[in-house]
């Protein structure tokens, strides 16, 4: 039994991971991941962890780790892995969490993918028809873009408007404009000729895998195929503590 966690942003999404499907799962506030013990059915024979939130969070993972006495991995990006190759100049500077999210996305897609993740920030990321990450986006996530506004101008508020095509007023032009320059991002990347190889746009086998807390937002405006798809870095973690475990029996 593994215990995959994704350490973001925001919050700290769990997952007690059976070599086969989930016999848990959840999530918690940072300062809440002492409780997971508590709340988890099995105690794991150890700990994938995947952290971008920085040391204060990677400490009470440890100190998590080390009283349910079970070993705790890093998760870290690589040249490859789970079916993917890492085309990043440097393969190391890639996001964790985004290298989960391929290595998840690749396992449940063989064609050409794009990758969303939406979250605190937004990343839009290519993968080819070959497993081969081509390259990505990141911009600021729909909260973030609507908290800026507001804190770096005089008059605007923090929105709460909804979308309309053609705002008529200032909540509105807001929370549409943020909505709208995050689609119009997903849409060019989704142009890409690596997203479409036979010529066709999108081509046949293209699909969006998206992600996180703002899919709900953005799914109903994607005008291609697309699948919605809960905790996509889990399920990455999934698949590399399974070829860990598959390459340990060996």
């Amino acid at each position: 039994m593994i215990l995959c966690l994704d350490a973001g942003n925001t919050r700290l999404k769990w997952g007690l991971w059976d070599g086969q499907d989930w016999r848990a799962s959840g999530a918690l506030e940072h300062a809440d991941t002492g409780q997971l013990d508590a709340a988890m059915p099995a105690r794991p024979s150890r700990i994938l962890a995947c952290n971008v939130a920085g040391d204060e969070v990677a400490a009470s993972i440890a100190t998590l780790a080390a009283s349910l006495s079970v070993p705790l991995e890093w998760f870290a990006s690589s040249a490859a892995g789970g079916g993917v190759s890492n085309g990043y100049d440097n393969p190391a500077q890639l996001g964790a969490d985004r290298w989960a999210a391929l290595i998840g996305a690749r396992s449940l897609h063989a064609g050409p993918a794009l990758v969303v993740m939406s979250g605190t920030a937004t990343t839009i990321d290519v993968l080819d028809a070959d497993g081969v990450f081509r390259g990505g986006l990141i911009l600021p996530g729909l909260d973030l873009m609507r908290q800026a506004l507001a804190r770096n101008t005089a008059g605007l508020p923090v929105a709460r408007g909804i979308y309309s095509a053609l705002p008529t007023n200032t909540d509105n032009a807001i929370v549409s404009g943020c909505l709208a320059a995050t689609l119009g991002a997903i849409e060019r990347m989704a142009d890409s000729p690596v997203c479409h190889p036979s010529g066709k746009t999108p081509g046949p086998e293209f699909l969006c895998l998206i992600s996180g807390g703002a899919a709900a937002t953005l799914v109903p405006h994607l005008s291609f195929s697309f699948r919605r798809i809960d905790n996509l870095v889990l399920l990455g973690l999934a698949q590399v503590s399974n070829a860990a475990e598959t390459a340990h029996g060996a």
